[in-house]
């Protein structure tokens, strides 16, 4: 599979996960579409080989808080930028566990 067809293949698995629909690249601009069109969620999905040792580890430090409890594991992060833009603050969970976190949430709805 060619580099391309590699990180295509992966945002129609996010899209097939979610429930969703890869939009494809063609005549769109950077930002203007989502990679994957959802009716709760606007998806850019990214797909690579690199992910920081740091990050990894706080995913298994969330994992290890959180098992034997009915919590959901999530890293935080915020990335300080510089001059006057605002800093860029998010959520992280794995697909598994967000997964489990929109099952549970349109059960108690």
């Amino acid at each position: 599979m060619t580099a391309r067809a590699t990180w295509k293949a992966s945002e129609r698995r996010i899209a097939a996960i979610l429930g969703g629909e890869r939009v494809p690249v063609t005549g769109r601009e950077r930002g203007s579409a989502p990679d994957v069109e959802h009716h709760a969620f606007a998806i850019e999905h990214k797909y690579g080989k690199v992910l920081s040792s740091r990050f990894q580890t706080a995913i298994e430090q969330a994992q290890a808080a959180a098992e034997g409890t009915d919590k959901f594991p999530l890293v935080t992060f915020e990335h300080a930028r510089k001059g006057s833009h605002k800093n860029i603050i998010g959520v992280t969970m794995l697909m598994d566990d967000f997964v489990k976190l929109i099952l549970k949430l349109e059960e108690d709805s």
